[in-house]
């Protein structure tokens, strides 16, 4: 009995799992968890404050270039499509105004740059809690999500934003008024053009959760393919200005990822309906 107390109080205490954690262990986790995504974010905004002659010689001024890709692009397919904003002057209105967008455009480029890690951070909170089966239909995500972020905010960036800035400096209501845009409503435009496309992107990774979990069906969507095509449409006027073709290049992508949201919905349940059947097989 002597021997067998001593080996017991030799063992190595056990390890807590996720789900024996208390509400506080949960929140110091998180807090964890978010001051390492605001540390990276904070040391990439950094090296973007610093580098403000390429950020906004290139970057953010680059959609008011003739120079800039998109206008060159179009071009050089047909010189009929040769379109880029004419006379257009960034001014600065308020004394602080160029720092303040300054520090604006150094965070958001800060959590775009940052985005994959930001990510990994908030999977690597969640994943602890899930079961395997959830972790191996998950295989893959930070990748997934990361990619379909980016390449949202390159389609913003490089598609929409070009047509906007190029249809609104131009729109003109009488030949008296001078077209001036300040440093913060061109930033501003610029940010709404970006990062929320970047977020309607993530579309398919949510139907395929809400597919997981059974509130969506392939059979749901497709009834409510038409409502959804008049919410992208009404979405997309929302997010460019009234210009027709922009807002058919924002919708015409956005329809697409609806209907690749289908096609996730139908991989799923089909999955689901093969192991249920292996299941019965099984039992």
């Amino acid at each position: 009995m002597l021997g067998i107390k001593k080996i017991k109080k030799a063992q190595p205490p056990a390890v807590k799992k996720v789900n024996e954690m208390s509400f506080l262990e949960h929140l110091e986790a998180l807090r964890w968890h978010i001051i390492r995504s605001l540390a990276a974010i904070v040391v990439i905004a950094i090296g973007v404050f610093l580098a403000k002659e390429l950020v906004f010689g290139m970057v953010i001024l680059g959609p008011t270039k003739e120079s800039f890709a998109t206008y060159q692009f179009f071009c050089s397919i047909w010189d009929k499509l040769c379109f880029h904003p004419d006379g257009l002057q960034i001014i600065n209105r308020d004394l602080q105004e160029n720092f303040i967008n300054h520090l604006k455009v150094s965070f958001w480029l800060g959590l775009v740059v940052a985005f994959p890690y930001v990510f990994y951070e908030l999977w690597s909170f969640v994943k602890p809690g899930l079961y395997d089966k959830e972790i191996r239909a998950a295989k893959g995500i930070v990748f997934i999500c990361s990619f379909l972020f980016l390449l949202g905010v390159l389609f913003g960036y490089f598609v929409i934003s070009p047509f906007a800035v190029t249809f609104l400096s131009t729109y003109e209501l009488d030949p008296s008024i001078q077209s001036t845009v300040t440093l913060s409503s061109l930033v501003n435009s610029m940010t709404m053009f970006t990062l929320p496309v970047g977020l309607i992107f993530e579309l398919p990774i949510v139907v395929y959760f809400l597919a997981k979990i059974g509130l969506v069906t392939p059979e749901f969507m497709r009834r409510y393919r038409k409502h959804a095509f008049v919410i992208i449409l009404v979405l997309a006027a929302i997010l460019t200005p009234p210009d027709m073709i922009t807002q058919l290049l924002i919708a015409f992508p956005l329809y697409m990822l609806y209907e690749a949201s289908i096609f996730i919905a139908k991989r799923v349940y089909k999955q689901q309906e093969e192991e249920e059947k292996r299941q019965e097989m099984g039992g």
